[in-house]
């Protein structure tokens, strides 16, 4: 099967999916399904989790929980930032 520009083809959970994707972010999707077929796999080699739509629902909750967790260090990272441009700037209108 070929696939027009637009379409990746994408293995998760041992399924393969067509996706429609701008050729510019191939690469990103690509990594992304790779991610979430890993995060798919642990979660059913736990033996905790049934059914492949619990298993992907976890997986989503599991990843969306990640990346809150990466936004809220780059927002306190970001506001350190802006505390010490403060003093610098204070400093500096103070010599």
């Amino acid at each position: 099967m070929s696939n027009s520009p637009n379409t990746v083809n994408v293995n998760i959970l041992d399924k393969d999916y067509l996706v429609a994707c701008p050729p510019d972010a191939r690469e990103q999707l690509e990594k992304a399904a790779r991610t979430l077929d890993r995060k798919m796999k642990e979660i059913r080699a736990s033996g905790k989790v049934y059914g492949l739509e619990r298993i992907a629902v976890m997986a989503a909750l599991n990843l969306t929980y990640d990346l809150q967790q990466e936004g809220e260090k780059s927002h306190h990272f970001d506001s350190t930032l802006e505390a010490m441009h403060a003093k610098i700037d204070a400093a500096l209108r103070g010599s």
